[in-house]
């Protein structure tokens, strides 16, 4: 159960610490008080929505922290452990930081957390009912959330199952439209990829002939230039005279010198040397003077290649390689559009199999719905009865509807609260102070054991006499089996509560604040009398409130 809740500089708060009891208790005050303001920032620190505007005027950070002891709640506890949070001491302490800047920080006994791991905890701790939360059942949608969390059992995980088939359903089907819609762009696109590849297949490019056919462009261009050069160097080297001659009889020299005087071998060795060079140099650059020659065709050849290579490398890549990348990854495309059709037939035979295993889904989901619909109007109407509303007629209808994520049923509350009357829409025909019983009614036969506490902000709004009187033993009923917190001004319900608090504005250093009392005694009683319509703590106010405490504490006792 809650046992703490600290809130520092939310809204009007500026420091305020509340400790909670056990069984029923009940925040009373002025209105705007912050009685409500207590319970936002409850809802705050499970993890709920919180902008900024919730920091007060002057303070650069709002924290919120809750204290939940989880001995008596095992589900809570395994939930926190498997999620890497076990309870110390049997105690979860849940803390919410919302800064100015608008950056917020959750924390788990002291660890840091998200907000959605919080809300995954906080589901089985504790159920927050709004003070417009009534409302909600103005929305036919939501009533089928209400008899799921009565079926219990197996439906939450059919109802999943259901979720999971229709999402992936939903999934498929707009892939296969997508398929559908973008058929003429697809056609587009082969027409495109395909003429593409073709360019760069039928250049049949490789890879390093750009710089291989540069060179053989510039020795055409150069012919005549690289014939001349060539011959000359023949010419140097091979006619008489010339530079082999010379190597030749300076090398037999050096061989008489060296048969003289050994230390002159040396010489002789480089002029072989040098001979061989000029020799193999002759061999070479005969060669190539015989192959280089104008070849017109030939370059312009060359010419036309090197610009067709510049043409496709403008187009498709820096570089030979990049192009032919561009084509292979061209090819991959096109086999992925031209697998369109084959896509659109896996797609129309899972999109069958899909179809056929959510209607499976709902068929069970809508069978464990209309088998607990009775056992669902039964509780309900019983406790309806129990809140002065004896005669009235709750149905829960259940018509086929189209396969969503909740199933294929419509369901939506039926009630008729005078007898011989027929059964309608319960948003249509619900007083406030009847929606405020039903929503106590429901909120009664769907709360599970395992959620030991509850808290109702003003759910008695619109109610009063003796349907406030019923109200408040309903919650004192309640209290009995849960921890129940409930925000009232009614003094029918307030003198129900085990545990009183009183929440007051005051003004401190010129600032609004809000505080916080346990009433015991006479402060209870002046607090009720308050509340029945006068300040005086003596008179009819007084003993009214004096006797109505007294049955109350004649009916617990």
């Amino acid at each position: 159960m809650l046992t703490e809740v600290h809130i520092r500089d939310f809204a009007l708060v500026d420091d305020l610490r509340l400790e909670v009891g056990a069984g029923f208790s009940v925040l009373t005050g002025e209105t705007g008080a912050g009685k409500s303001i207590i319970v936002d920032a409850l809802s705050a620190a499970l993890g709920e929505r919180a902008g900024t505007e919730v920091v007060r005027t002057g303070a650069q950070r709002a924290l919120v922290e809750a204290v939940f002891d989880v001995s008596d709640c095992p589900k809570a506890s395994e939930t926190a452990a498997e999620l890497g949070f076990e309870p110390e001491d049997n105690l979860l302490i849940l803390s919410r930081e919302i800064a100015r800047g608008g950056r917020s920080q959750c924390r788990i006994n002291g660890r840091p957390a998200t907000a959605s791991l919080l809300r995954q905890i906080t589901s089985r701790l504790i159920d927050i009912h709004g003070q417009h939360e009534h409302q909600s059942l103005l929305s036919v949608a939501t009533h089928v959330d209400i008899l799921d969390a009565w079926c219990g059992g197996e439906a939450p995980a059919v109802r999943e199952q259901a979720r999971g088939l229709h999402h992936e359903l939903v999934g498929l089907q707009q892939e296969r439209e997508r398929l559908r819609m973008d058929e003429r762009e697809r056609a587009r696109l082969v027409d495109l990829y395909g003429f593409q590849i073709k360019e760069i297949n039928t250049a049949s490019l490789q890879s390093g002939e750009e710089e291989e056919l540069a060179q053989e462009r510039n020795r055409l261009a150069n012919a005549e230039k690289l014939y001349a050069a060539a011959d000359e160097i023949r010419s140097a080297l091979a006619e008489d005279g010339g530079a082999i001659d010379a190597l030749s009889a300076a090398s037999i020299a050096a061989e008489r010198i060296a048969g003289m005087d050994q230390s002159a071998a040396e010489v002789v060795d480089r002029l072989n040397s040098a001979l061989v060079n000029a020799q193999e140099a002759l061999a070479f650059i005969r060669g190539y003077r015989d192959e280089v020659e104008a070849n017109p065709e030939r370059l312009e050849q060359i010419e036309e290649r090197l610009d067709l290579i510049r043409t496709l490398k403008r187009k498709y890549g820096d570089t030979i390689e990049d192009v032919l990348e561009y084509a292979r990854g061209l090819a991959e495309k096109l086999d992925g559009i031209s697998g369109a059709e084959e896509r659109l037939a896996e797609l129309d035979g899972r999109i069958v199999e899909l179809e056929g295993e959510l209607e499976s889904a709902c068929a069970k989901l809508s069978a464990i719905r209309r088998s607990a619909a009775a056992g669902f109007e039964n509780a309900v109407v019983k406790e309806l009865a129990e809140l002065a509303m004896k005669r009235t007629t709750f149905q829960v209808g259940i018509q086929p509807s189209r396969p969503g994520p909740t199933g294929a049923d419509a369901v939506e509350f039926l009630i008729s609260p005078n007898p011989g009357e027929p059964v309608k829409p319960l948003a249509k025909i619900a007083s406030g102070g009847e929606m405020s019983r039903i929503m106590l009614a429901l909120k009664t036969v769907t709360a599970k054991a395992e959620i030991p506490t509850l808290v109702f902000d003003e759910i008695d709004a619109g109610i009063g006499g003796l349907t406030a009187q019923v109200l408040g033993e309903k919650l004192a009923s309640l209290g009995s089996k849960c921890q129940v917190m409930c925000v009232t001004h009614l003094p029918q319900v307030a003198s129900k509560a085990a545990h009183h608090v009183a929440v007051r504005k005051t003004v401190e250093d010129g600032r609004s604040c809000v505080r916080v009392n346990i009433l015991e005694g006479e402060d209870r009683i002046a607090e009720l009398a308050r509340m029945l319509g006068t300040e005086e703590v003596t008179g009819a106010a007084a003993t009214h409130a004096r006797e109505m405490l007294s049955v109350a504490n004649q009916g617990t006792g």
